[in-house]
């Protein structure tokens, strides 16, 4: 007995584990934010116990300005990230992907839109390590890059060039179906 597994199955499995991740990523993303926020307006204790117990007391003490400059770093890639699973979230919702036509103005923008995202999440993650870098220099005691959820800037960086590429590619396939449309 076979079982044949359809991409409408597929796509509804992906649609629901991409809001468990968007509404995870959104999550941390308030986070980090609510726990600046609280560290730098409120108590500075909580440094010490940032988000999910990150340990960024040894920043704090060295510089609130420091501290404010990698909490936003983690703050912007963590929601590009929640912007990123939004937008796949919101074009599995509408269901603008049509498989007779995949060379569609929606899809272009689609793809482009998420290849700036990746790209800039490399970005930003890339500059969130190498501060993280110089404090350690500087011996400040900071937690791991991994804790911070700013690893993997060089695999976001790959990612958002080679989406980039594809979007060209799929310009050009929009180009050549519009133009076949016109002389039929």
């Amino acid at each position: 007995m076979e079982i044949k597994i359809s991409t409408k199955q597929i796509l509804k499995v992906l649609y629901v584990f991409s809001w468990i991740l968007f509404i995870g990523i959104c999550i941390e993303a308030g986070g980090f934010i609510f726990n600046a926020f609280y560290t730098l307006v409120i108590n500075p204790a909580g440094a010490g116990n940032f988000w999910q117990g990150i340990d960024l007391s040894g920043l704090y003490a060295f510089d609130r300005g420091y501290f404010f400059v990698e909490t936003l770093l983690m703050s912007i890639v963590a929601v590009f990230r929640a912007i990123l699973f939004y937008l796949i979230v919101k074009i599995l919702h509408d269901k603008k992907l049509n498989m007779s036509q995949p060379f569609s103005d929606e899809m272009g923008r689609f793809i482009f839109k998420i290849a700036y995202l990746a790209f800039g999440i490399g970005l930003f993650s890339w500059f969130g390590v190498k501060w993280a870098a110089w404090f350690v220099q500087q011996g400040v005691e900071m937690p791991d890059i991994q804790l911070l959820r700013l690893g993997g800037a060089d695999v976001w960086l790959f990612m958002g060039i080679v989406l980039y590429i594809i979007a060209q590619i799929f310009k050009r396939g929009i180009e050549i179906q519009s133009e076949n449309e016109l002389t039929v």
